[in-house]
């Protein structure tokens, strides 16, 4: 029975947790070791059944606990040849060992990891589909300025997806960001806006996916609301019901654990 929780989801700090009844993994760790152990303790996750954890790219908002988190309980690190070179830069490292993950993929925790390329402004982002013991696949694919086709192929026929729905655009573009972050944002190494999000949810509805979980919502030019009635009104012109066809969630609320 695979299990799924976004501990922490926002431009502030990013952590995954996609496991089994006794064993884990995480993907990024950017918010504090200790906050990240003790909602891994809320959701009733042993921090010793965490078996990996995989980095999608090199920004604060996506590392910042792991030298500690990952030093601490002695966890292996996985990550793409450019991030990890990013890392290694940066001086993050620790008494735990940083593997870079190919394209074949890697089992950890009985579990298949394969990565996928993102376009996003870092060294070499990467997305993860994850496929569990008992055959669920779950997908997180945020921090990319566009869907490529690449992506699209990585991630149709997930059980569930972590998909990014960063900002509204109107939002973005009438508010008090300077004009070169607002240019970075909107470019194609930057975020999905609601829209491509939704656009993209329908695509992956008619692939299979029936579990959708909205993250990385700006605090500044997103509301919750709103990202989540965008992809709903989407799914609803497309002829989908809420409840009988999907479920959307929306990350960066109190974690909630969703069973497959």
């Amino acid at each position: 029975m695979a299990r799924f929780c976004s501990l922490f989801s926002s431009s502030r700090g990013n952590c995954t947790y996609i496991g089994a009844p006794d064993s884990g993994i995480l993907i990024d760790c950017g918010v504090s070791a200790k906050r990240i152990g003790d909602t891994l303790s809320q959701m009733d996750v042993d921090v010793h059944s965490i078996r990996a954890i995989f980095i999608t790219h090199e920004h604060t908002d996506h590392i910042s606990g792991l030298r500690v988190f990952a030093s601490k309980h002695h966890i292996p690190v996985y990550a793409s040849g450019g991030t990890i070179r990013a890392l290694e830069g940066m001086g993050i490292c620790g008494t735990f060992t940083l593997s870079e993950i190919h394209a074949q993929g890697v089992d950890e925790g009985g579990m298949f990891v394969r990565p996928f390329s993102l376009s996003h402004d870092a060294a070499q982002p990467v997305g993860y589909t994850v496929e569990t013991a008992d055959g669920r696949r779950i997908s997180v694919a945020t921090d990319t300025g566009i869907v490529t086709d690449e992506i699209l192929s990585a991630v149709s026929g997930s059980d569930l997806i972590l998909l990014e729905s960063n900002h509204d655009v109107g939002m973005l573009q009438t508010g008090p960001y300077p004009y070169a972050v607002k240019r970075r944002i909107l470019s194609d190494k930057g975020h999905l806006c609601n829209e491509v999000c939704a656009e993209t949810a329908v695509r992956l509805l008619e692939s299979g996916t029936t579990r959708f979980c909205l993250a990385h919502l700006s605090r500044d030019n997103n509301m919750p609301r709103l990202a989540y009635q965008t992809t709903y009104s989407e799914m609803l012109l497309s002829g989908a019901s809420e409840g009988s066809d999907y479920l959307l969630r929306v990350a960066g609320g109190e974690p909630e654990m969703m069973v497959l």
